[in-house]
C-alpha cells in the first residue's frame, strides 16, 4: 500500500486549517490512508528565497527526516511543493544527503496534481449547496514552476453547481510572493491593484486558486476595498466545504 503524507504548510496550519482539514477529506475520500507527520514544519522556503541558503538546509533536512519514509508527499500548495520538488536538489547540490533530496523531491505533489496525474481523478463527486459562478488565479509558483493550470480546471469542470469563467491576468501574480510583498511593498500594492481591479471587472460570485497565501493577500485587499467576493482555495472547493 501507497504511504502517503498530508504535507500541511505553514501558513494554512497557522492560519487557514480548514484547507488542510479539506485536502485530507480530498485524499480520504480517494480511499487513500493519509499520514499527518505531527512533527513537519516549514520547507525552508522563506530563508532560501531570501538567499539564506545556510539557514535554509537544517529546515530542509528536518523536512528530509520527517517525509523521508514516503511515497508520497501531498500538499494544497504549488508554492511550497514547488520549493521541494524544484529547489531542494539545488539547495543539497553536493551535500552528503542530495540523493535522499532529489528522491524526496521526486515524490512530493501539489494536491491537484497528485489526484490528476497521478492518481487519475477526474471527478471528485462534489456538489456546491447553490449555483456558484467562479473564476481562477492561477498562483505563480504552482503555475510556472509545476506547470498547474490544466489540473484544477479539470476537476473543478465537474463540481455540480459550479461554473467558472475567464479572470484577465488570470495567471498575473497577485504581489505576494512571499517576503517581496514585504521587502517591496509599493510594487507589491501595485500588482495587488491590478488584480483586484481584474477580479472587480469579472462576473463571479469566488475566485479560486491553490494557495493560501495568494488567497490572503487578495482577500485583504478586497476586504479592504469593501467588495463583497472573496478568494478561496481550490481544496475546499473540491470538498464542497463552501458555505
Amino acid at each position: 500500500m501507497t504511504k502517503v503524507a498530508l504535507f500541511v504548510t505553514c501558513i494554512v496550519d497557522m492560519l487557514f486549517p480548514d484547507v488542510g482539514e479539506a485536502a485530507l477529506d480530498i485524499l480520504e475520500g480517494q480511499g487513500i490512508s493519509v499520514e499527518f507527520p505531527e512533527a513537519q514544519t516549514c520547507c525552508g522556503q522563506p530563508a532560501f528565497n531570501a538567499g539564506f541558503q545556510a539557514d535554509a538546509r537544517p529546515v530542509a533536512e528536518h523536512f528530509l527526516d520527517v517525509f523521508g519514509g514516503y511515497d508520497a508527499i501531498v500538499t494544497p500548495s504549488g508554492s511550497c511543493a514547488s520549493m521541494v520538488r524544484h529547489y531542494y536538489p539545488e539547495l543539497f547540490k553536493g551535500h552528503a544527503r542530495q540523493a535522499e533530496a532529489e528522491a524526496v523531491a521526486a515524490r512530493t505533489w501539489e494536491l491537484t496534481q497528485y489526484l490528476v496525474d497521478v492518481l487519475g481523478v477526474s471527478r471528485l463527486g462534489t456538489s456546491l449547496r447553490k449555483p456558484t459562478r467562479a473564476a481562477i488565479h492561477d498562483a505563480c509558483h504552482g503555475y510556472r514552476a509545476l506547470g498547474i493550470g490544466r489540473q484544477p480546471r479539470l476537476l473543478l469542470s465537474h463540481v455540480g453547481n459550479l461554473s467558472l469563467v475567464e479572470l484577465p491576468g488570470h495567471d498575473q501574480c497577485c504581489g505576494f510572493g512571499g517576503l517581496f510583498a514585504i521587502k517591496m511593498g509599493q510594487i507589491s500594492a501595485a500588482m495587488l491593484n491590478d488584480k483586484l481591479a481584474n477580479i472587480q471587472a469579472t462576473d463571479c460570485d469566488i475566485i479560486i486558486t491553490g494557495d493560501a497565501s495568494c488567497a490572503m493577500h487578495m482577500n485583504g485587499g478586497l476586504s479592504r476595498s469593501r467588495s463583497t467576493k472573496r478568494v478561496v482555495h481550490v481544496a475546499e472547493v473540491l470538498a464542497g466545504r463552501l458555505t
